[in-house]
């Protein structure tokens, strides 16, 4: 027996390392390619080899990191995801600081504390169910219904010419519901004049260059839709929807020589209604700083308010200047409110957000083939944004005061509602983009699965015990 032994041929060096020999084949466990180096193997052992090693990591190239970011850029679904984020985001912003700057006011006209805040929570929560419901909406149901919605939103500003009106300040913009309260109809104007001009415009984007091809229908809609708010005397609506109505005409491709004819007209129509407004030249006359210094009451504590907030703000609901220092607090100088409390922070915070809707907005300008889509789109983005710059820079001093309001911010329930409706359209686009909604498409049912593989893992570990307990039970 020991003979046997002693005369069995060793295998080669080789396949004791580890490495299969052509000679002799290996066969059970010990043929399987190992991917280490032996445990039994002591400090003089040879080195490993490259196939006991195993595979190698291969680092990326730091050249190759930023196409990651490009990648993302790219996606399909990142306007979707962006625009539905910052207005959340900004929503919610709104919310808090509605309840910080309104709270003191509404004590001391003896009323809750939480009024305001939750007139402007039911508003939010209307709007929230509206943007869905336009997100959901095809580009179709737009193309088709847009005259229509427009005029039916001319016939609601028609009701300032009623009874029914409400003035504030001058301004006869506002109409009594009952049931509901005041509804500023000219909100609700800017929507459906952006997703209509985008309608007419896309049936004529190649012939835009020849002058009547603007002048009907677009022109005649947009003096209509003027004239009815400035009926109201509601002039900060009007350069906010005259600003609106430029950026859909630049986008659809009108010459610019027709920007000069409108500026010069514009500038005419401002003039006109200025001059006979003694409130309106105080203001601009203290703007420049020749006028009455009372007039300049309301600016002067926003800048104080900002000032006073530094870099962190002096915290949330300690605010000094909403103690009935500073007005339309909740709404038109909620900014400054912001600025106090939250500090550089907080302004830099929503300017950035803003600014990501922005660009948001113009990824879905250029990257969408609707003409349609385009035109309104940019609208709309020349509205929200453009509004929030002439909030801003009314309450840093760079503006006169208009009354326009920070969109999704201020306290308000039509701007709030027909901002939210118009970003609901915006959505609905998105999802229209190249490769978008196949994308969303198939998120959802990734993340179903998921949630089942989860599910039979839980399900299996928990009819598994049982039996094992069982087992062990009949061993003893």
């Amino acid at each position: 027996m020991s003979q046997s032994t002693s005369n069995r041929p060793h295998p080669p060096a080789a396949s004791r390392a580890g490495v299969p020999s052509a000679g002799v084949p290996r066969t059970g466990r010990s043929a399987a390619p190992r991917t280490g180096v032996s445990a039994s193997r002591g400090r003089g052992a040879p080195r490993a080899t490259d196939q006991e090693r195993g595979p190698r990591t291969v680092v990326e190239p730091k050249e190759r990191r930023p196409r990651r970011l490009l990648g993302l850029w790219d996606s399909p679904v990142l306007s979707y995801y962006l625009v539905t984020g910052t207005t959340a985001l900004l929503l919610v912003i709104g919310l808090v600081m509605v309840l910080s700057s309104s709270s003191v006011d509404a004590l001391a006209a003896n009323q809750s504390e939480y009024g305001v805040f939750f007139n402007q929570t039911k508003f939010a929560l209307a709007g929230a169910i509206l943007l869905t419901i336009a997100s959901m909406l095809p580009r179709a149901f737009y193309k088709r219904f847009a005259t229509l919605a427009l005029l039916a939103s001319f016939g609601l500003q028609l009701l300032i010419f009623t009874p029914l009106v409400r003035s504030e300040a001058g301004n006869r913009n506002w109409i009594a519901v009952p049931g509901i309260g005041t509804v500023q109809p000219s909100e609700f104007i800017k929507v459906t004049l952006a997703v209509w001009l985008g309608v007419v415009l896309a049936r004529r984007y190649e012939r835009l260059h020849i002058g009547k091809e603007i002048l009907w229908p677009a022109v005649p809609g947009i003096v209509i839709a003027l004239g009815l708010v400035l009926g109201g005397h509601d002039l900060g609506t009007a350069l906010v929807m005259m600003i609106m109505c430029a950026g859909a005409l630049f986008v659809a491709g009108v010459p610019m020589r027709y920007f000069g004819m409108g500026a010069v007209v514009t500038l005419v129509g401002v003039a006109a209604f200025v001059i006979p407004s003694t409130n309106r030249r105080a203001r601009i006359s203290s703007w420049l700083g020749g006028g009455d210094t009372t007039i300049d009451y309301q600016t002067l504590h926003g800048l104080w308010g900002l000032g006073t907030g530094g870099i962190s703000g002096v915290g949330l609901g300690a605010g000094r200047q909403k103690w009935s220092y500073l007005p339309a607090a909740p709404n038109d100088f909620i900014y400054s409110v912001i600025g106090e409390e939250l500090g550089l922070v907080g302004t830099v915070g929503v300017l950035v957000l803003f600014a990501i809707l922005g660009a948001a907005l113009v990824r879905i300008v250029r990257r969408h083939p609707d003409p349609m889509v385009k035109i309104a789109t940019a609208g709309i983005g020349c509205w929200v944004i453009g509004q929030a710059l002439i909030n801003i820079g009314v309450v840093i001093g760079l503006l006169p005061v208009m009354g326009v309001p920070l969109p999704l911010v201020s306290a308000g329930g039509s701007s709030l509602i027909a901002t939210m409706i118009a970003l609901g359209v915006v959505i609905s686009f998105a999802r229209d983009e190249p490769g978008a909604r196949e994308a969303l498409a198939a998120r959802p049912g990734v993340v179903r699965k998921s949630i089942a593989v989860v599910g039979r893992a839980r399900t299996r570990r928990a009819g598994s015990d049982p039996e094992t307990t069982t087992t062990r039970r009949a061993k003893r």
